[in-house]
């Protein structure tokens, strides 16, 4: 079962079974709770209206859908620059959310973002991923599309980090 706002097309077993798992997907993971709908969805998630098209645990990248929304417009008409941002980190962090082990978490140290083009109310596609993952600090990439035009990309820092207990 899965949380209102989620859409999942995921073909990934989670068992240990699975010629598809890795020792990088751990399906106790809040992530992979998320995405068997035992924790509920972020409501920032809800929010932007985001549905899961691909994950793949192993490289760390995802392609998720986003509904922008007509209450995102700014006074031009067109999506407001902090929720394409916002779509971009929501983007970004599955994919890394993806390959954490349980009880781990990553927060966003730094993100960039650069906007190529006004963006519209309707569907976004969003491709992001982790370029880099060290013990602690991670590196993390993402772009951003409408109709299959690039509408921004960003990149970010993230750091792994323990849940307290």
């Amino acid at each position: 079962m899965y949380q209102p706002g989620f859409a999942v097309s995921i073909t990934l077993i989670l068992t240990q079974s699975s010629p598809n798992y890795t020792s990088d997907m751990n399906p106790n993971s809040f992530f992979w709770k998320i995405m068997r709908g035992e924790l509920p969805s972020p409501p920032a998630a809800q929010t932007l209206g985001i549905s899961f098209k691909e994950v793949n645990a192993e490289v760390g990248s995802v392609e998720v859908e986003f509904v922008g929304k007509p209450e995102f417009r700014n006074p031009a008409g067109s999506i407001q620059g902090g929720f394409l941002a916002a779509m971009l980190d929501d983007t970004m962090g599955p994919a890394l959310a993806a390959t954490l082990d349980e009880g781990e978490f990553a927060p966003t140290l730094n993100l960039n973002v650069s906007f190529e083009r006004a963006a519209q109310v309707g569907k976004f596609i969003g491709r992001g991923r982790v370029i880099k993952r060290g013990r602690d600090v991670c590196f993390l990439s993402a772009e951003l599309y409408q109709d299959g035009e690039l509408v921004a990309s960003a990149t970010a820092t993230a750091i792994v980090r323990g849940l307290a207990k």
